[in-house]
This record gives C-alpha cells, structure tokens and sequence, in this order.
C-alpha cells in the first residue's frame, strides 16, 4: 500500500484501500423466486435489494436476464449463490436445482458463482424483518431479497481475508 506524505504525516493511499474492494452479489435462490442483495461499493455491508419472481421454477431466461441488467447496474464482480443444505449436512432436491442454477449463472455472465451455506437464513431474515416492525402478511413481499442480505453478510464475514487480504 503506497503512503503519501505531506510535511511531517503520512497517510495511506486510500485508493489501494478502494480497489481491493469488490461489489458481491448474493441470491436466494427459490423454487419461484430469487432474492437479490449486493454489497456496497466498500464491501462493508449486505443489502437487500429485490426478488425476481417467475411463472415456473424451470423458466429462468428472463430471471437470469435479470441478474444480467443487475450485474451491470452495481458493477457485480462475484456471485454469491446460497446452498440449501439439510440441517445434518446432506444435500437434497434443492442443492440438484440449485446447481443447476449455478452453473447457468456462470455460463451466461461469465463470472465465477460460489456457495455460501444458507441454512436457517429465512429464519433470519424473518426475524430481521419482525424486528423493523414488518406486519407478518407484508413480509412475503421483503423475505427473499432479506435472506439473500443474510447469505451475503455470512460470506463477507467468513471471506474478509480472501476477499479484501
């Protein structure tokens, strides 16, 4: 990291400290949804942004246009994609779907997608939401997108060194 100096203190080039970040985007990736959260250009925090909604779990043209436009919009250079483990660590129907998910993503957008564990991130986020006064029937609306700003924040803090060194 360069240091500037001007008379007798010296700073720390905070350009260096600006292109170590990255912008990361996370998904909740659901049977008819996908909830979308993107880190802030510093790479401090997770936040909610939308949920994609689709007619049909295997029509995903539009959905992964979507993602496409989103990567664009907030200058995305990782996915973040949760995995839907079972509680005893088992992989189900859903890590088979969400793989294939995965590997569409990678080859439509050409970046690298990785997995971050999101058990119990729905619970969260639902918990997150009643905590900000969110009425039961209204939280359907914010859940999805939420549950990705949980999956998101848990890579970010499980990464700092890989991502930021």
């Amino acid at each position: 990291m360069d240091e500037l100096t001007f008379g007798r203190s010296t700073y720390l080039c905070v350009q260096d400290l600006y292109w170590k970040k990255m912008r990361i985007m996370a998904l909740d990736y659901g049977s008819k949804t996908v909830g979308v959260a993107v880190s802030d250009k510093l790479g401090l925090t997770a936040l909610p942004l939308e949920t994609i909604k689709r007619e049909k779990e295997n029509k995903l043209r539009k959905t992964l246009a979507r993602i496409e436009e989103i990567i664009k919009e907030k200058s995305i250079s990782l996915i973040v994609l949760g995995k839907p483990l079972n509680m005893d660590d088992s992989e189900g129907e859903r890590v088979e779907k969400s793989l294939a998910f995965k590997e569409a993503l990678e080859k439509r957008t050409g970046l690298e997608v990785l997995w971050q564990d999101e058990r119990l991130s729905s619970v969260e986020a639902e918990e997150i939401l009643a905590d900000s006064g969110i009425k039961k029937e209204d939280m359907k609306r914010y859940i999805d997108s939420v549950a990705a700003s949980v999956i998101l924040r848990e890579f970010m803090n499980t990464n700092k060194e890989r991502l930021y060194g």
